[in-house]
């Protein structure tokens, strides 16, 4: 049995590292403000404002592992500052999004990264990956490079809050025709969806096991249309669709990859995110990461929740909501 400790744990893939520890029957504490999604339960819930001196006084002790997820610069310092000398692992969860280029499909670890953002800096959403390459070279600098960076693409499964990986399977689950899927056209556009669960293991396991560096934590590489096939198909949907020409996006007002008004999971279209999708997940595979068919995935997300994510008045929180669907359906014909 190891302690591990987890700085964040109560939102979706925080708390899921905390169930499958706790499932494997570990130790864990997870610190966090405890003002989201609430402390899992078994987990020894430190509440803490990070932001404010002392933070850290409460986790005082030694550590098997510490799993950091921040993305703050100033965060992380901190952190890495007060509990490494008494921890034996750590791993920090990074993005590919920390990469300074999306052009080269193929892409390993070695590419380059964003400029880093300072600690001292005020952080935004803008600033996410240059944020997570801030908190990477942060990580590093006090470890020795005695620390795992795990930079996962796009995680999907029940629960994204973002609604990317599960608009799909629930549009075709609710069974409305027809529905509207993207037509790429012969410009391909690919989807690497890592299954929150299967991130959560694979953490755990390369952390536990002395992992050092960074490693891609991506899923399998996959067509467009492959994805949206395997959606109709965990959904059993045997209605018709209504193809979209994806050159028609910009002049209809639609947005690409996650958002209200969204085509999910389809790319900007240009050779700039040609390889966006398309990482490397050499590394991540020979270190142990088990990936579940995506069907699975889909198929668990529509049994986990048979509505719209974050559905509302306006509609979904990522994706076309039934007026906008119906519009651009008309519009076609």
């Amino acid at each position: 049995m190891a302690k591990i400790l987890i700085l964040g744990g109560t939102q979706w893939l925080g708390r899921t590292i905390a169930q499958q520890a706790l499932g494997d029957g570990h130790e864990v504490a997870c610190l966090a403000r405890g003002t989201t999604g609430g402390f899992p339960e078994g987990a020894t819930a430190i509440t803490a404002d990070r932001d404010t001196g002392g933070a850290y006084d409460a986790a005082a002790g030694q550590w098997d592992l510490v799993v950091e997820l921040t993305r703050k610069p100033s965060h992380a310092k901190a952190a890495v500052e007060a509990l490494s000398p008494h921890t034996e692992h750590w791993v920090y969860v990074s993005s590919c999004s920390a990469y300074a280029l999306h052009s080269k499909p193929g892409a390993a670890e070695a590419a380059k990264l964003l400029t880093a953002l300072d600690s001292t800096a005020e952080y935004t959403d803008e600033q996410y990956g240059a944020a997570k390459a801030g908190c990477e070279w942060l990580t590093v600098a006090s470890r020795g490079n005695a620390a795992l960076l795990v930079r996962p693409g796009l995680i999907g499964g029940p629960g994204d809050p973002t609604g990317r990986t599960t608009y799909w399977p629930l549009r075709f689950a609710a069974g409305r025709e027809p529905v509207l899927v993207p037509d790429d056209e012969g410009d391909a556009r690919y989807v690497q969806i890592v299954d929150v669960r299967d991130l959560a293991a694979f953490i755990l396991r390369a952390g536990l096991d002395g992992r050092h560096g960074p490693v891609n934590a991506v899923g399998a590489e996959m067509p467009l249309g492959d994805v949206i096939a395997s959606a109709q198909s965990a959904a059993g949907y045997t209605g018709t669709v209504a193809p979209y020409p994806l050159h028609r996006m910009e002049e209809d007002g639609v947005g690409p990859w996650a958002g209200p008004r969204s085509l999910p999971l389809v790319l900007p279209a240009g050779s700039d995110f040609a390889g966006f999708a398309r990482r490397s997940d050499r590394k991540a595979l020979r270190w142990g990461l088990v990936r579940r068919p995506l069907a699975e995935t889909f198929a668990d997300i529509i049994a986990a929740d048979g509505r719209l994510p974050g559905a509302d008045d306006d509609g979904p929180r990522s994706g076309l909501s039934a007026d906008h669907e119906t519009d651009l359906i008309g519009q076609l014909a």
